[in-house]
């Protein structure tokens, strides 16, 4: 059976269930990662701060690896829909190379050996192409070229393409997931984390409490994550971990259940016995101000936001460890 074929009646039981995530057998030795936008930064922070297990990544519509350096001045000015002054690499792998010393991201050689795929369209005006370049670029110095996949020559707007989902493809709006004709979600994780495909096709989503899982570093998240199941996972089989961090007002009190169910990352996770985790950030009109419910890339937590300290990075982190040992 292709993925084509699988329909959501076969895939997923209907809703979210609400009952105890059963006991894993994870393999969180060689994890992945995605995101878009704000998601697709903190993709890539989590990816660098942990590199000894973060072994692949998937990036739409995002720039360089501590691109705003903790200010939401240059985050707006430089990181975004517009680069007011070239974006300063060398400046930023300074940094880099200096938190790898400190052991607050794991070492840079690590990066030698994973692979990354990075998604920028033609119609994105949010986030222009200039700054996912950088991004591109910043990956071309860390690690081989042959190990980096980069597309963007596709006439997509800011959001997350698939093949039959979600509003026009030549449009940037709620939920930010794209119509296509393409299943972007199934070309990426081929290429970051390539698996024979499994027998058993089914799944299901569950809710968490993430405050549980993640501990207290997840202050500036939703009470509620979620995380998708194939049966086969269910059943005790051994099986591998994608994390997947949604975008500005993209988490799940703002679009539902459409990040966590319409990507197209479960219809391929059921078919590779890989369990994903969907963590949800929190709107906040106080401090930390996050109005946008956006994953922290330019530092509205904490200074540490960019490394393995990083308040959203140590909850997830918790997060995956936690259900390895459910």
């Amino acid at each position: 059976m292709t993925l084509g074929q699988l329909t959501l009646a076969s895939l997923f039981i209907a809703g979210t269930a609400a009952a105890d995530i059963p006991k894993l057998n994870l393999d969180t030795t060689h994890i992945s990662v995605s995101g878009l936008s704000s998601g697709g930064y903190m993709a890539n922070q989590f990816h660098i701060a942990h590199s000894a297990w973060v072994t692949g990544a998937g990036i739409i519509s995002a720039g360089p690896y501590y691109c705003a350096k903790g200010d939401i001045f240059t985050a707006l000015g430089q990181c975004v829909n517009k680069m007011e002054t070239p974006v300063d690499l060398a400046a930023l792998n300074a940094q880099l190379k200096d938190w790898e010393k400190q052991g607050k991201v794991d070492g840079l050689i690590n990066l030698k050996h994973d692979k990354v795929w990075l998604l920028h369209g033609t119609k994105d005006t949010r986030v222009i192409q200039a700054v996912t370049d950088k991004l591109a670029e910043q990956y071309r110095q860390l690690m081989p070229t042959e190990n980096l996949q980069y597309s963007s020559n596709k006439p997509f707007a800011h959001h997350f393409p698939t093949k039959d989902k979600g509003s026009k493809c030549d449009v940037s709006e709620a939920p930010f997931i794209g119509n296509c004709d393409y299943n972007a979600a199934s070309d990426m994780l081929d290429f970051i984390a390539s698996s024979p495909e499994a027998d058993n096709q089914n799944g299901k989503l569950y809710e968490f409490n993430q405050h549980q899982l993640g501990g207290d570093a997840a202050i500036s998240l939703a009470d509620t994550g979620y995380v998708f199941i194939p049966q086969n996972c269910e059943q005790g089989a051994q099986c591998k971990v994608h994390v997947s961090f949604h975008g500005c007002n993209q988490n799940a009190e703002a679009v539902g259940d459409a990040y966590t169910t319409k990507t197209g990352i479960n219809q391929w996770a059921a078919t590779h016995n890989t369990v994903v985790l969907y963590p949800q950030t929190k709107k906040s009109t106080v401090m930390p101000l996050n109005p946008q419910a956006c994953w922290d890339w330019w530092g509205y937590t904490d200074a540490n936001y960019a490394t393995k300290d990083g308040q959203q990075i140590k909850a997830v982190s918790n997060m995956v460890h936690a259900l390895e040992a459910k």
